[in-house]
């Protein structure tokens, strides 16, 4: 774990440095040269065409200037590989399927994000959410490491069941998911205020973001993976707890606020087909879900007695 953290900190500072100082690169330009050449006294001239690369102090600059990009991609799949260890020997240390208190549940979602990030980077060339993410996932496993560590030990009988492989890997899965695309609608949001404040420098750090609308078709996109996954959770959810306590549905706090979580993408994601909302209406619907799935977690677990309370 806290190679995991140190690899995802170091990380995060390296997708800084490349919004910072990072450039986009342009192939080194040939320079032609040709020139008269005289061959032999009083002989003929001949054109001779010579190909050089271009070699000057900016390209000596360039070849010293530290590679953030591929650095931060390295460390991140790293702590990727590190972060997947954590969880397998957990799992082999507890002989269960490793997140069945909040530590081990925060620390599933926190590489579910990770993982989202890397297919969307592999995928999209996203590298300007890798700080966001980054920062997600330190402050995730920060707080599961400082105040919400268990010890490994047995589950209560609810959950020992088949079902905590389906279900709650189903909800990790969403809920990291959403994560990556509550960062690309955060960064839209951003953007977009800058863009209103008047044109951008080129060597300006939103310059290396994507525009608006790229922001936003990601953002949609990863919503639009995301709410399905989500909605199985909850149905199998419904399938479980008629199983383990002899009713589909009983209004217990967590399952509300699924509930209300639902409900509140689905309205963004309706509203995006029908209504045709873009831009900050939309972007703002998308941050309020995003916070009911926070509230959800954090919220309902301590803040209300119920049948799904780590509290």
């Amino acid at each position: 774990m806290l190679s995991t953290v140190v690899l995802y900190i170091v990380a995060l500072v390296a997708y800084a440095a490349d919004l910072g100082f990072g450039r986009r690169r342009e192939p080194a330009a040939a320079v032609r040269t040709e020139a008269k050449v005289l061959v032999g006294a009083g002989g003929p001239d001949e054109t001779v065409t010579e190909t050089a690369a271009a070699s000057g102090p900016a390209e000596e600059d360039d070849r010293r200037r530290i590679d953030w990009a591929r650095l931060a991609v390295v460390l991140n799949v790293l702590g990727w590989a590190s972060h997947l260890g954590v969880i397998l020997t957990r799992g082999l240390a507890a002989h269960r399927w490793p997140w069945g208190n909040m530590y081990e549940f925060l620390t599933a979602i926190a590489f579910a994000a990770v993982t989202a990030f890397l297919i969307v980077l592999a995928r999209y060339r996203a590298r300007f959410l890798g700080a966001f993410v980054m920062f997600a996932a330190v402050i995730a496993l920060g707080v599961a490491n400082i105040w919400l560590y268990d010890s490994v030990g047995p589950v209560t009988p609810a959950l020992n069941s088949y079902w905590i492989a389906i279900h709650v890997t189903a909800a990790i899965i969403a809920t990291g998911s959403f994560t990556v695309a509550g960062a690309a609608t955060a960064l839209y949001l951003l953007k977009s205020r800058r863009e209103a404040a008047g044109p951008v420098p080129e060597d300006s750090v939103w310059a290396r973001v994507p525009g608006v609308d790229a922001l936003d078709r990601l953002a949609l996109r990863v919503t639009t993976f995301a709410f399905p996954i989500w909605t199985a959770a909850i149905v199998m959810g419904a399938i479980w707890a008629d199983e383990a306590w002899g009713r589909y549905w009983g209004w217990d706090p967590k399952e509300t606020w699924s509930f209300v979580t639902w409900i509140a993408y689905a309205a963004f994601l309706h509203a995006r087909a029908t209504a045709g909302w873009k831009g900050r209406k939309a972007a703002v619907l998308s941050l309020v879900a995003f916070a009911c799935l926070i509230f959800n977690f954090f919220g309902v677990n301590y803040m209300f007695s119920g049948l799904h309370s780590y509290a």
